[in-house]
């Protein structure tokens, strides 16, 4: 297990265990060295089904012959490098097994079916084909026999199937294989071939030489002593004094907590019983530690009261990052980075590590937009936003986060420069994205992390307050199973108890409930967790899961080579020369800060749709292409590092549904989201046009793009006109969602919603919620700064119970 700064037990076995004890003023480090175990999955598919596996990944990513034109020697071992060749198909067989939550039975069903000849013959008939046909006995192939041009043709029918579900075999097998070919790493999770190829250089370069600087120097002198002396927040990450792993042994957990000043008791029912209650007392309890719970926990903990913070993901500190794609969807995101809708109609992208969102988002801090609040306040009645509590929360907030609109055009990341070029040379509208990172915060892999900390999450401001108080502590890698309440006498609705948990300790295998104790209970576990804790607690308000906002995406790219045009070696025209200068990357620069309203609505209706720019490595980017032949895809992704990608995104009036778990998601987008998003596309395709992209298209299954430097006046609208008129649902093109909110909403009557203004449970007193749930519609535009405000309101509601209380 290796500490923060690459330190471990086995490269210096002279230092003991004990030795890694801070001093008496923080946790025991035993914890904080879990959080950067490697986690290892074990694959537990039959040989029948890994057979199937291996056929379907050398399907979609094949070995094949390179254009004759190519000389790299990279470019030419990747077109010849097949899936099975690089190892994939065994890392997708443990994702299966062990890592995946979603479509599991239904994914190995497929692979069994696959593996007979019966089974293919049925499923290339569901596809509208029959490619397994043999002139010989037995007439019948299976796939793994099949040869590479009839697999490809019946991987292809899948794609347009009249049947759903076949539809959907081929989107999540092409999304998942994809992505672990394109991230995953060699034994030493730092390398792979393929990134040579596409222009990708892996992590930052700058923060992989800083650290193994870094590590050498602190291997070279290490001892007991020169451990203690260095600054601890280096070592272990800012919230070092008060993290608490639950996966460290129970003497550990429950002397770290009295360490905190909490109150712990422990109760063995019966002699013979290995399962003990350990119960823990505290003010507040605080579930979830992104921008809503992380606000509420350092409030409270700064005006003195005893906060327990618990998360259900890891704390990974600055130095303690890979900044790399698999390891870090793997550890920081909700399922994996690979959760969707139960149709996977949407694929879904939401924090799970300490900080939350807050941790791997794009720095985008958007206050509240006018007619939002005009909205929220008139026709829902909520006076609280447009009050002078509300505008001081935002003045809070942004000015904890250090928010800045400074942006530095000149030096602008390659995606942000081709929106804001494009746009200016059509006369749309285009502002800068406000920042909770300075002017020179130019990094492409803040969604994996801030490697310095500049980017000011609530791991560096809300849950450091908590943490600097002396008055919390942080639990991670814990997970809630419910809510507690009961009926006190005299009171005509139950009131909020705690949480309770199970816990069992990763060295003796010790398990144990865990009750907390508190005199109010926030749960900010976010829009897919909050309303699935609710349900499984008991709680009975009909609005509890409805009314789940996505915000859903749909982007369009455009491909800049990065050698000149012939025009411009035979001339003087500086205006023919590369643009994006060649040296820029899709995947460097400043992620998200310019953002284009040209068909947002917002003085209308309010809902339409905010053009901005992804964050996109390998994995992701390779998910999002289509696909229409092995060859294809490879050749797309040889010019992964100069095409530039842009998205529209909708203020959805379509909602969702979400019952007891974050992984049974229901959404149906309403007409006018698919017609609004639709008008994106077509104005998203004239920007990249008129940026200077060679090529553009869009992610519509049927993979369709124009040359644009080829093209006549007549081709290029007429492609646009068609690529905008698209069918978008029903899997045509992939949806994404970023953004999940109002799935516990805020009203003024408990028949509509789940909370009142002041964020409290119509059902049960003394339990509030702090998160993007409570939003009353879709905002439209990035939440974390109205998540934040929201969270500062509830607070000072909570504030006021436990000054009630007090008095009573």
């Amino acid at each position: 297990m290796e500490c923060n700064d690459g330190i471990s037990h086995r490269q210096h076995p002279n230092i003991e265990k004990e030795d890694l004890v801070m001093n008496s003023e923080s946790i025991d480090t035993e914890r904080l060295l879990m959080e950067s175990e490697k986690q290892t999955y074990t694959n537990k598919l039959s040989s029948w089904e890994m057979e199937s596996l291996t056929a379907l990944c050398d399907t979609l990513l094949p070995a094949v012959d390179p254009p004759e034109s190519t000389t790299d020697e990279s470019v030419v071992r990747f077109y010849r490098t097949s899936a099975s060749m690089n190892g994939t198909p065994e890392h997708v067989g443990r994702m299966i097994s062990q890592r995946l939550r979603q479509h599991v039975l239904l994914g190995r069903i497929i692979l069994v079916l696959l593996a007979t000849r019966l089974g293919t013959f049925v499923l290339g008939l569901l596809g509208g084909g029959l490619p397994n046909l043999s002139p010989r006995y037995p007439f019948l192939l299976k796939c793994s026999e099949m040869s590479l041009e009839k697999r490809q043709q019946l991987v292809l029918s899948w794609r347009t199937s009249w049947f759903y579900l076949v539809r959907m075999i081929f989107f999540g097998m092409k999304r998942l294989i994809s992505v672990v070919y394109f991230t995953q790493v060699d034994d030493n999770e730092d390398y792979n071939p393929i990134w040579e190829a596409i222009g990708y250089c892996g992590p930052d370069p700058y923060f992989i030489s800083k650290k193994a600087s870094e590590s050498n120097k602190q291997s070279a002198y290490l001892t007991p002593k020169s451990l203690h002396n260095q600054p601890k927040e280096d070592l272990c990450g800012p919230l070092y004094k008060g993290i608490i792993n639950v996966k460290c042994t129970q003497e550990i957990l429950i002397e770290s907590l009295k360490h905190s000043n909490f109150q712990v008791s422990i109760n063995r029912k019966k002699k013979d019983c290995q399962m003990q209650v350990i119960t823990i007392k505290c003010d507040v309890v605080v579930v979830g530690s992104g921008s809503g719970g992380g606000v509420a926990a350092g409030v409270l903990a700064s005006l003195g009261y005893k906060v327990l913070v618990i998360d259900k993901g890891d704390y990974y500190a600055r130095t303690n990052l890979s900044l790399l794609e698999g390891p870090t969807l793997d550890q920081m995101y909700e399922g994996a980075g690979l959760l969707s809708t139960k149709d996977l109609g949407v694929n879904i992208l939401a924090g799970s590590t300490v900080g939350g969102g807050s941790t791997i988002n794009w720095s985008a801090s958007i206050r509240t937009p006018p007619h939002v609040i005009k909205e929220w306040a008139d026709v829902h009645e909520l006076e609280i936003f447009d009050s002078p509590l509300y505008k001081e929360a935002l003045d809070v907030v942004c000015e904890k986060m250090e928010v800045q609109s400074d942006i530095d055009v000149s030096d602008e990341g390659f995606n942000n420069a081709v929106l804001r070029k494009g746009c200016l040379e059509l006369g749309y509208p285009v502002v800068n994205i406000p920042q909770n990172a300075p002017k020179n915060h130019n990094c492409g892999w803040c969604c994996l992390g801030c490697k310095d900390g500049k980017k000011k999450s609530t791991c560096e401001t809300w849950l450091k307050d908590v943490v600097n108080s002396g008055n919390g502590a942080i639990l991670t890698g814990c997970e809630v199973a419910k809510v507690l309440y009961g009926r006190q006498k005299g009171r005509n609705r139950d009131t909020a108890k705690g949480v309770m948990f199970d816990i069992t300790s990763s060295n003796d295998r010790q398990s144990s409930c865990v009750i907390v104790e508190a005199k109010a209970t926030i749960i900010a576990c976010g829009a897919l967790n909050t309303p699935a804790l609710l349900r499984r607690s008991g709680l009975n308000n009909k609005n509890i899961g409805k009314n789940l906002h996505l915000h859903p995406v749909v982007m369009a790219w455009g491909y800049f080579p990065d050698s000149e045009p012939l025009s411009s070696l035979l001339s003087d025209n500086q205006g023919d020369q590369v643009w994006p200068e060649k040296q820029k990357k899709s995947y460097e620069g400043g992620i998200m800060t310019t953002m284009s309203t040209v068909v947002a609505d917002f003085n209308d209706s309010g809902y339409g749709t905010v053009i901005q720019t992804p964050s996109l490595h390998p994995g992701l980017f390779s998910a999002m292409m289509p696909w229409t032949s092995g060859l294809n895809i490879k050749h797309r992704m040889t010019k992964f590092s100069r095409t530039s990608h842009m998205f529209a995104l909708a203020r959805d009036m379509g909602s969702g549904v979400i019952s007891t778990s974050p992984f049974d998601i229901k959404y149906k987008m309403h007409p006018i989201d698919e017609a609004n998003l639709q008008k994106g596309i077509e104005k998203m395709l004239r920007i990249l046009a008129a940026a200077g992209a060679e090529e553009i298209g869009t992610h519509h299954y049927s993979g369709s793009s124009i040359n644009v430097k080829k093209a006549s006046f007549h081709e290029f609208e007429k492609f646009v006109k068609k690529e905008s008129s698209k069918a978008i649902q029903g899997l045509s093109m992939p949806i994404a969602s970023a953004h999940q909110m109002g799935s516990c909403r805020m009203g003024i009557n408990p028949r509509t919603s789940v909370v009142n203004q002041r964020g409290e449970s119509w059902e049960v007193e003394g339990l509030y919620l702090a998160d993007s749930s409570v939003f009353p519609t879709a905002l439209g535009v990035n939440p974390m700064v109205t998540v934040q405000a929201i969270s500062y309101c509830t607070t000072q509601s909570v504030l006021e119970f436990l000054r009630r209380r007090k008095t009573c």
